[in-house]
C-alpha cells in the first residue's frame, strides 16, 4: 500500500508495510541480512545503499506522511542534517541559515564547513529582508528550523520558497518540533524536509535515526552522498521505527493538547517569568504558527523567575524527567545551556537569547492534572527555599 491520499493514521498504519508473502502476517516482517543476491534481481540490495526491504519501505512511509515524492532512513538525525547539506553544498558555495538552530546544526557549520571551503552566513532576524540581504551570487542553500529550538520562533515557510525559487536555491527544514502530523513543509514550497526521526516518529525514547523527505531528483542527489558516507540504519531500528511510527498521530495530538494546557497554566504562574509556546496567543509569531502548523506541538520552554534556582527546581521534580532528548511519551525537560546548546560559546547562545535559567519542556502524554501537580509541588518548594535563602 503505497496512496499518500489517505488520512495520517491511515499512512501511519498501513502506508511503507513490507508484504508478508510467505506467511501473510497482520505487521511487517523483519528482513536482518547484510548479504543479499546480485544476479538476476530486480534491485541489488544492501544495507549501506539504503534500500533493504525494510528502509526501503519505511522511506515511503515517511514520504507519504510529509507529502513528497520519496523518503529515506539515517542513522540520526544528524546523518540526516550532514548528508542533505553535504549533497547540496560544495567548496566555493555558500549557505543561509536561520538563527535559532539546534545547536548540533550550529556546531556542524561552524566546525565542520569553513575547512571544506563552504562559506555560511546566519540571519539577524527571520523576515523576508534577514534572508534576502544575507544572499550571495554562490549561495545554494537556505536552511530553516521551524518551530526552533529551543525558544519555539516560528519562520515563514511560504515566504522562504517563494526567496528562494526566486534565485534558484535549494531549501531544507528541520520540522523535528513540528512532526508531520502538525506541519507538512512541502505544501509550502519547501524542497527538503528532515527529521530526527529519534523524536516525535519514534517516540518511545529507545529509536536514534533520522530521516529525509524530498523529490524524486533530490533524493537521488542525497543518496549519492549518503552510499558514501554510510550513516545508514540497522533493519531491526528500521522495524521498530515503523512500528512506532503507528502511534505517531495518537501520540502528538495527545502531546498537542498537553502542551497547550500547560503552556497556558505556567503562563499565568507568578513565579514563571516567561513562556515560549506558538499555541499561546501571546506568542510573537502566533498568527503565523496559526497559518501554517496544524497542531502548535508539544514542546515549550520557560524561565523561572529570576530569585529561583533551576537546579533545584529540576532537583524537586517527581513525575517530569530531566532528561536529554525530547518527544518520548513520557515528559522531559532540560537546561539546553547544559545539554542541546552546550556546544554553543556562551556568546552566541546570548546572541540567540538562550540563558542559562531557560528550560525546555518535552510534554508526553500523561494525564495533565499529574503534569500540573508536579510542577506545583516543584515550584512550591523552589519558592520556599528561596525566601529561606533570603531572610
Amino acid at each position: 500500500m503505497t496512496n499518500s491520499k489517505y488520512g495520517k493514521n491511515t499512512i501511519c498504519t498501513h502506508v511503507g508495510e513490507v508484504e508478508d508473502t510467505q506467511f501473510k502476517g497482520a505487521i511487517s516482517p523483519l528482513y536482518m541480512s547484510t548479504s543479499y543476491a546480485y544476479e538476476d534481481v530486480d534491485v541489488k540490495r544492501y544495507p549501506r545503499y539504503f534500500n533493504t526491504p525494510n528502509q526501503e519501505m519505511l522511506g515511503k512511509k515517511i514520504a507519504a506522511l510529509e507529502g513528497t515524492e520519496a523518503g529515506m532512513i539515517f542513522g540520526s538525525g544528524m546523518a540526516a542534517v550532514s548528508t542533505a547539506l553535504l549533497a547540496f553544498l560544495n567548496t566555493g558555495d555558500h549557505i543561509v541559515l536561520q538563527k535559532t538552530l539546534y545547536g548540533g546544526t550550529f556546531n556542524l557549520v561552524e566546525e565542520e564547513f569553513s575547512k571544506m571551503g563552504i562559506e555560511y552566513t546566519f540571519t539577524e532576524g527571520l523576515a523576508r529582508e534577514d534572508f534576502e540581504n544575507a544572499i550571495k551570487s554562490n549561495t545554494k542553500v537556505l536552511y530553516i528550523e521551524t518551530p526552533s529550538n529551543p525558544l519555539m520562533t516560528i519562520t515563514d515557510m511560504q515566504m522562504i520558497a517563494e526567496v528562494a525559487k526566486a534565485k534558484g536555491i535549494v531549501t531544507m527544514i528541520d520540522n523535528t518540533f513540528a512532526s508531520p502530523v502538525n506541519q507538512n513543509p512541502a505544501a509550502y514550497g519547501i524542497d527538503i524536509i528532515l527529521h530526527s526521526a529519534t523524536k516525535y516518529m519514534g517516540g518511545h525514547s529507545d529509536i536514534l535515526a533520522g530521516a529525509v523527505a524530498a523529490s524524486n531528483a533530490h533524493i537521488e542527489q542525497i543518496w549519492h552522498k549518503a552510499k558514501n558516507l554510510g550513516g545508514s540504519l540497522s533493519d531491526f531500528s528500521v522495524w521498530m521505527l515503523e512500528r512506532s511510527l503507528k502511534t505517531l498521530v495518537l501520540r502528538v495530538k495527545q502531546q498537542n493538547k498537553n502542551a497547550k494546557k500547560l503552556a497556558k497554566w505556567l503562563e499565568t504562574n507568578e513565579h514563571i517569568k516567561a513562556v515560549y509556546y506558538p499555541g499561546l496567543k501571546s506568542h510573537p509569531d502566533y498568527d503565523l504558527a496559526k497559518s501554517q502548523m496544524s497542531g502548535f506541538g508539544g514542546m515549550l520552554s520557560f524561565e523561572l523567575a529570576d530569585e529561583l534556582n533551576t537546579a533545584t527546581f529540576l532537583q524537586e521534580l517527581k513525575l517530569i524527567k530531566p532528561s536529554m532528548s525530547l518527544a518520548g511519551v513520557e515528559s522531559t525537560i532540560l537546561s539546553p545551556t547544559k545539554t542541546s546548546h552546550a556546544l554553543l560559546s556562551a556568546e552566541e547562545r546570548k546572541h540567540q537569547g538562550i540563558n542559562d535559567g531557560l528550560l525546555r519542556f518535552s510534554v508526553g502524554i500523561e494525564d495533565r492534572k499529574d503534569l500540573i501537580s508536579d510542577l506545583e509541588q516543584a515550584l512550591e518548594k523552589v519558592v520556599k527555599d528561596s525566601l529561606n535563602f533570603s531572610i
